[in-house]
């Protein structure tokens, strides 16, 4: 497995007061090799290539029912009424995420640590890993509010102090994933390019990003010019089914108009030799229920 040192140089400047030229990344995507653990060779090549890898009945049917009897319990926990952890949607109030679940449940928190989960974090990175961030999404029928285009990396960058892009996201979903119903749209490939932003980071801005993101976000030109780059695609399959994608690919998600809701397990695993310094364009960290400042490597 390649290693390197953390490091507060800013390689990727964002939060401009104008606009600057697109970034060529020059950090590998994924860091550790077929030795590593189960993604083949080929596996691995193509994650590379496309940032993200789709891994069809990654959990059981059994699991699935966990998992979601696990999001159920937690929506409906009274006891998080006003705590920070759980986002609401801005129109109607409905449960849009909730995040530090490894914390709010044993379940999930034995998922994060499952040989299947962390062996293959691991190996996409290519080193111990500790979890920046996770939480349970919902997107329920008819009301379901989507996400802008965005870069993961690039709040985390901002917002978090993340070095460099070497992390990876895993998205479990626990409902089937059709074309139609607010689905996760990837620009495969465009992972290799960081799009600087335009605009200060407000003060808390994570008040308000969770549920409607608008510090941070790309032009419409410059997604035009990825989208014409690399096109796009989106993330379709079974309950049941997983997404390992990469920080910064460019990603984001429509609007749920559709009888059928959507919901997922989303963890972040970053690198140890990873770990966030001050962040490079917001006045102060966001809280660690968002963003983990223990490094320590999960097992």
């Amino acid at each position: 497995m390649t290693t390197t040192a953390t490091t507060s140089e800013d390689l990727f400047p964002t939060r401009l007061t104008t606009p600057s030229d697109f970034i060529a990344r020059t950090q590998p995507t994924v860091w550790g090799s077929a030795d590593d653990g189960p993604f083949s060779a080929s596996e691995l090549e193509a994650h590379e290539k496309r940032g993200f890898t789709i891994t069809d009945d990654f959990i059981s049917a059994d699991d699935v029912a966990l998992y979601s009897s696990e999001l159920d319990r937690l929506a409906a926990d009274s006891s998080l009424k006003g705590d920070p952890r759980l986002i609401t949607e801005r129109t109607t109030g409905a449960v849009r995420s909730v995040f530090e679940v490894e914390k709010l449940s044993s379940v999930l928190s034995a998922l994060a640590r499952s040989p299947k989960v962390l062996d293959r974090a691991r190996q996409i990175v290519g080193s111990e890993v500790y979890l920046h961030q996770t939480r349970i999404n919902y997107m329920p029928s008819f009301t379901g509010t989507g996400f802008y285009w965005h870069s993961d990396f690039e709040t985390w960058h901002a917002e978090d102090g993340m070095p460099i892009p070497r992390s990876v996201s895993l998205s479990i979903a626990l409902t089937d994933n059709y074309p139609f119903n607010g689905g996760l749209m990837v620009m495969p490939g465009s992972h290799r390019t960081f799009v600087p932003s335009v605009g200060e980071t407000p003060d808390n801005n994570h008040e308000q990003s969770l549920q409607a993101q608008e510090a941070g976000v790309p032009s419409h030109a410059a997604i035009t010019a990825l989208a014409d780059k690399y096109g796009i695609d989106q993330f379709t399959g079974d309950a049941g089914s997983a997404l390992w994608f990469d920080s910064n690919i460019m990603h984001g998600s429509g609007n749920n108009i559709t009888p059928y809701a959507r919901s997922n397990v989303f963890m972040v695993f970053n690198s140890v030799e990873n770990a966030l310094v001050e962040p490079f364009a917001a006045s102060a960290p966001r809280p660690e229920h968002i963003a983990n400042r223990d490094f320590t490597p999960i097992s």
